[in-house]
């Protein structure tokens, strides 16, 4: 999940043109390539472009892939109130994964009218566990609570997300039995630290917190995600994908931060935007071109050609 308000290519450019050869599996030696079924993409500096639209020709290619039976699954860090940028773009199914794999949200009923499939919610003690252990390994770290419908915030929390959170206080005050946030289900606590480099900040978190919920990281800044233990979009979309009888094999993923890591490793055939980390390049099996240069649309007409 990036800032809402910020720009959103990642942190290393790599200049390659959008007419360049795309690397693909088969030229890296790769197994045969099975016809994809299922198209898993993220979005913030994937999809969209920084502007955070989705260009023409995505649009196009997204419809295209629909038309020819494979199914589009938009696999997010965003949660569901921030999904209106695509919401014209669901199809039939109208599912997106959000929260980095913590809820499966049908978009058919538009802006603020999201139904919660499926909550893999981040129990409140594993919760104030992981923001006890991060304030010991990490002070000055900051925290916000992501809910299925709240989101509430430590009072120094800075304003990233274009939002007014629904009550200011300590995380353990919101994340107390009887607190602010006892209502409804924790999604993920957002741990951010003013100083703190952003791929030492996520190395930190993780040693500290170990086990007790999954840690990773979408944004240009040192904000990390914290979600249930097992919490992932990989996992969330081998779900979603056993329900519908497709395997590993017949997925294509697309994405540019850490958060996709798990997912681009699992399937069958992952691309890395022209835009990402150094850590989603080596996961996946395959290279596009940058956000802004439509790399997801480039790969799915490459797709749809192989179907012809």
């Amino acid at each position: 999940m990036r800032d809402n308000d910020r720009v959103t290519s990642a942190t290393r450019e790599t200049g390659t043109p959008a007419s360049s050869k795309l690397s693909t599996p088969l030229e890296q030696g790769g197994t045969p390539i099975v016809p994809p079924r299922l198209i898993a993409t993220d979005l913030d500096g994937t999809l969209l472009r920084d502007d955070k639209s989705v260009s023409p020709r995505t649009v196009a290619a997204l419809a295209a892939a629909e038309e020819a039976g494979i199914e589009v699954f938009f696999v997010t860090g965003r949660p569901a109130r921030w999904m209106d940028v695509v919401s014209d773009h669901v199809h039939g199914h109208g599912l997106a994964i959000c929260g980095n794999g913590a809820a499966v949200v049908d978009l058919h009923g538009g802006p603020g009218a999201h139904r919660f499939v499926k909550v893999r919610e981040l129990a409140h003690e594993n919760a104030l566990d992981a923001v006890r252990l991060l304030r010991e390994a990490a002070p000055g770290t900051l925290y916000a609570v992501e809910q299925t419908y709240g989101f509430h915030q430590e009072p120094a929390y800075p304003k990233l997300h274009m939002e007014v959170p629904d009550s200011l206080a300590p995380a353990e005050e919101l994340l107390a039995a009887d607190g602010p946030a006892a209502a409804e289900p924790v999604l993920k606590i957002l741990a951010y630290h003013p100083e703190l480099d952003p791929d030492a900040f996520l190395t930190l978190a993780r040693l500290a917190i170990g086990d007790r919920a999954n840690v990773t990281r979408s944004s240009p800044s040192a904000l990390l995600e914290i979600s249930g233990p097992g919490v992932s979009k990989a996992s969330t979309l081998a779900l979603c994908c056993a329900e519908r009888g497709i395997s590993h094999e017949e997925v294509v993923a697309f994405g540019d931060m850490p958060n996709d890591v798990e997912m681009l490793t699992w399937a069958g055939r992952s691309y890395a935007m022209g835009n990402a980390h150094p850590d989603v390049v080596a996961a996946a099996s395959g290279q596009t071109v940058a956000n802004n240069e439509d790399g997801v649309a480039v790969v799915i007409e490459q797709l749809l050609t192989e179907r012809a």
